[in-house]
């Protein structure tokens, strides 16, 4: 579902990800094509001006976190609105009511409301235990009790089986009966589907509604409807009292519009989405799991947030400012950035995250990493502070004692001294945003042939 838009983004973002600085131009020309991919998506026009406006005002002018990228903190900028427009938080189902807990369950026909029904009873039961019976009204459509009496069997949940020939009414307040006399803790009603512009059928939903006084009213919309689908939840908010939407067949090739659009047009979260048709393909609906997606960039942020949470800004801000006096990258702070990059995972953190090759993999560079830190980290540890403030001074007799104070060999010291060199060229190159082009260097950062 996400797919298409996620591929349009990403192209969005490649003029912008590597450059120094965020300037009104070229803020300006990734949101247009940041515009042309959400209209591809289908998403709705006021969504997308909102959107638009915010990510502009926010990325104009904004303070760059140190530990980022310009480009990482755009993107950091665009997930956040990502979130706001479908729910800051996910909203679960609120079960916390003196059983029986009535889960009403309403829709258009075909759009997978009986499945779905079936597919919530089976998320309750696993994840909350609670002792569940499910009915239908569905009089309407043929054989529709019967599909939801065989999913209920499936899922091993009790089912409530009313008489084809009973009013959707009655069938409503005889299950409410039986599930206060068996001593139920949920009951979910299935519900015939509906036009919203059919009077009769529309009155109907709103005496089960009334009569049952449902903790949770779910809207099931078809992912694939696209505008139609926004505009329908609408009209049924109109007359019912809508609780929370699940969208189905999101693991269709639909575009993802409808994902974007339906919290901030209807006011209403989404809760759900159906991910398959098995009865465990559905998902809780986690607004910030589906901006990452959206964004195709889930290793990206994951990263972002570790270096954000685990790197020591202190740390940083030293580095920069004595960068910025002109005093040389010496192997004190060479020591200190090892340790930061020990705290968010290594270098093989950053492999296992971006590369795709399986011989960096399965190098004995990374496969033993945690010796190859520990062993500088030895070295330098077994230099006076002289040395590290000037490694130019370790010569011949220096380089024996710091072997045999590390535990190491004098070829390990050599290789430290010389790839140090490859290092501070580097760092030369570091002005205002420390640790960020350390990572984009990673490569760099350890010794090579250690």
């Amino acid at each position: 579902m996400f797919s298409s838009l996620t591929e349009r983004l990403s192209k969005s973002f490649r003029n912008i990800i590597h450059k120094g600085r965020l300037t009104e131009s070229n803020i300006k020309d990734t949101i247009r094509e940041v515009r042309k991919a959400l209209l591809e998506a289908d998403v709705t026009l006021s969504v997308i001006k909102t959107f638009i406006n915010n990510v502009t005002n926010k990325a104009i002018g904004c303070e760059i976190n140190k530990s980022l990228t310009p480009g990482q903190e755009f993107i950091k900028i665009v997930r956040n609105e990502l979130i706001l427009a479908m729910g800051e938080k996910n909203n679960n189902l609120n079960l916390s009511i003196c059983p029986p807990a009535v889960i009403l369950i309403v829709g258009l026909q075909g759009v997978g409301k009986t499945t779905t029904t079936a597919k919530i009873a089976k998320w309750i039961q696993d994840k909350h235990k609670k002792k569940i019976l499910i009915t239908s009204t569905d009089i309407y459509r043929a054989a529709a009790i019967k599909q939801l009496e065989i999913l209920s069997t499936q899922i091993n949940v009790n089912f409530y089986t009313p008489d084809a020939h009973q009013k959707p009414i009655y069938i409503t307040e005889k299950a409410i009966q039986h599930a206060k006399l068996k001593l139920y803790d949920i009951l979910l009603i299935d519900t015939a589907g509906r036009m919203h512009i059919d009077e009769i059928m529309m009155n109907e939903i709103e005496k089960i509604q009334n009569l049952s006084q449902p903790i949770e009213t779910l809207l099931v919309v078809d992912s694939m409807m696209g505008q139609d689908a926004i505009n329908m939840a609408k009209n049924f908010s109109k007359s019912l009292s809508i609780s929370g939407i699940i969208l189905t067949k999101t693991d269709s090739d639909a575009r993802s519009g409808v994902a974007l659009s339906m919290r901030y047009v209807t006011k209403k979260p989404i809760k759900f989405i159906g991910t398959g048709e098995k009865l465990e393909n559905l998902e809780i609906f986690y607004p910030a799991r589906i901006a990452d997606k959206i964004l195709g960039m889930n290793k990206v942020i994951s990263v972002i947030k570790d270096i954000e949470e685990k790197i020591n800004q202190s740390h940083v801000k030293d580095l920069t400012k004595k960068l910025k006096k002109g005093h040389d990258f010496n192997l004190n702070d060479f020591l200190t950035q090892i340790k930061e990059m020990r705290k968010i995972g290594g270098l093989n953190y950053f492999i296992d995250k971006f590369s795709n090759n399986k011989t960096m993999h399965n190098s004995s560079l990374l496969n033993d990493e945690k010796n190859n830190l520990n062993k500088i980290e030895a070295i330098i540890y077994s230099m006076t502070p002289k040395e590290r403030n000037n490694p130019d001074i370790i010569k011949g007799s220096r380089k024996r004692r710091i072997s045999l104070g590390s535990g190491t060999k004098i070829q390990d010291v050599n290789k430290l001294l010389k790839n140090f060199g490859d290092i501070k060229k580097v760092m030369k190159k570091i002005k205002s945003n420390g640790i960020s082009k350390i990572i984009r260097n990673i490569k760099n950062i350890l010794p090579k042939n250690f």
